[in-house]
């Protein structure tokens, strides 16, 4: 068999608990259910674990796990909270890629992801390490294998965030055709060929050379039928969409691949029924024999890179401006609405960047008296966020400490760690990519950033408020009544910080304290 083909899911959602609860608030927008992230798993993450085929008669026949037949990376904060709130669906997931890792040859279906959704170009280099250094735990922890391939947040990508991915193991990543800037084979000594939008051979890894002799595995996805899948209704019929992905195959006699990649939400929650189209596309290809189906760590072992390319610095997937999307008003927006603009997103990020600043300083000064060093043990606080047992804080600060710490300092120690893990929450990419700065997604951020100020705060002598909405102000809401940032900080973000404080203390006096 030389055709093969890939259907990559992106699934994810943004990091959605209350920062002072650690529970997810009652979203309205996601009625009847909860929040967004009950919706869509009841919409499409357990659908996907049991997808029906069915008969003539439109009976079910058989049901089809899809994460054991597709590639797919999955959240990190939304795996989490799977398997909180729905156990049975993680279970689903876990078990899909330990059978797929079994049935592929030691190459499992799912990919990692960098922690909290964050655009990498945009981050700093120490901030970069901690988001795969996380989201490489992160999967270990609950995939039990080490991962081959790592998803960058919106595909976005830059030189840097390779070199960190090679460093720590990673093999592969998969970027979007317009984000390749040339190719040459590799052993030929042959010029570069520039590629104009798109057409780069998407059947084929390419190799990336990157400093110090380091190099990595690119894949370059099939943008129509990838867009065909999310935009055009394609997920509405499977015969439709098994001869779809078909027709891409070159007439050449040479191992190939058909790859695409859509958020995975498209599956059922943005299409319903897809996950049905998608297990019978599937099935119909494996059952006629039409192409093999693979993931891209088992292709990559089957046929290696035997071409070279390099990339568009601080690109992205869905930003035709580069990044700019998450820090501009580049044009880019989710709906067409006269006279509204995005300026309001550079300024959410000037402040958020003044913000971190202040944040970071003061961790490695606190911290680093308490711990040998700090940003070393900023890499390792994955595990107590996985695991906040006594037990595992205590093998935590036997590796990091100075010192064997009083009670008060560990306190003070872990708001400090809490403090930079809300500073990062804060840059979650939601928060930028929608229309208007009164959305939930902006105010959610807001509260990362509130509360990342809450604990950093008695560490700081200047005031960390102040300068914050200074710089909110001069963003401005598209939306009538809603004012600036700073009336959208204080009426949505401040209020629900101090319903908090104010149950708790309620809380209190109900218990005589």
């Amino acid at each position: 068999m030389k055709k093969f083909i890939c259907i990559h899911g992106h699934f994810y959602q943004p990091p959605r608990e209350n920062p002072w609860t650690g529970e997810v608030d009652r979203e309205e927008s996601a009625a009847p259910y909860h929040d967004w992230n009950e919706r869509i798993t009841k919409e499409c993450y357990e659908s996907n674990t049991a997808a029906p085929i069915l008969n003539a008669q439109g009976e079910t026949v058989l049901k089809i796990n899809n994460f054991s037949k597709i590639s797919f990376d999955i959240g990190p904060t939304l795996l989490s909270w799977l398997k909180r709130q729905a156990p049975e669906t993680y279970r689903a997931i876990v078990e899909a890629d330990r059978s797929s890792f079994l049935k592929r040859h030691g190459h499992g279906n799912a990919m990692a992801q960098v922690y909290n959704h964050l655009i990498m170009p945009l981050a700093s280099r120490r901030d970069k390490v901690t988001q795969v250094v996380w989201g490489i735990r992160d999967f270990e922890f609950h995939f039990g294998r080490k991962p081959e391939g790592l998803w960058l947040a919106e595909a976005a990508v830059d030189r840097v965030t390779l070199g960190i991915l090679a460093d720590q193991g990673i093999r592969f990543t998969v970027l979007a055709p317009h984000q390749a800037y040339r190719t040459r084979r590799i052993g030929f000594n042959r010029r570069w060929e520039y590629a104009s939008h798109e057409t780069i051979d998407s059947r084929m890894p390419y190799r990336i050379w990157l400093d110090r002799g380091k190099s990595m595995h690119l894949f370059f996805y099939d943008a129509p039928v990838s867009r065909a899948i999310a935009f055009e209704g394609l997920l509405g019929n499977g015969d439709v969409l098994a001869a779809r992905v078909l027709h891409d195959f070159s007439p050449r006699e040479r191992v190939q691949l058909i790859s695409t990649a859509t958020d995975g939400e498209s599956f059922g929650h943005h299409h319903r029924f897809g996950e049905m189209a998608i297990a019978y596309a599937l099935r119909k290809i494996e059952d006629e024999k039409l192409a093999q189906t693979t993931n891209f760590a088992e292709f990559l072992e089957r046929c290696d890179s035997t071409a070279e390319v390099d990339i568009y610095e601080n690109s992205s997937w869905s930003c035709s401006h580069g990044v700019e999307r998450w820090r501009a008003d580049c044009g880019c927006r989710l709906h067409v609405h006269d006279g509204w603009n995005q300026k309001w997103r550079a300024f959410l990020r000037e402040a958020f960047d003044g913000l971190k600043a202040v944040v970071d300083d003061v961790f490695e000064r606190e911290a680093g008296a308490w711990v040998r060093d700090p940003w070393v043990a900023r890499n390792d606080y994955i595990e107590i966020i996985l695991d906040g047992s006594e037990a595992s804080r205590r093998n935590f600060l036997s590796k990091h400490a100075r010192y064997a710490l009083e009670l008060e300092e560990t306190k003070k120690l872990w708001d400090l760690f809490e403090a930079e893990k809300f500073a990062m929450f804060m840059y979650t990419s939601c928060g930028w990519f929608f229309d208007d700065i009164s959305g939930l997604e902006p105010v959610q951020v807001m509260k990362f950033a509130l509360r990342a100020m809450e604990l950093a705060q008695p560490y700081c002598s200047q005031t960390l408020e102040e300068p914050f909405l200074k710089i909110l102000r001069k963003a401005k809401s598209n939306i009538p009544g809603q004012g600036t940032g700073e009336d959208v900080f204080n009426r949505y973000v401040k209020n629900a910080a101090r319903r908090h404080q104010s149950h708790a203390a309620d809380g209190l006096a109900i218990h005589g304290v």
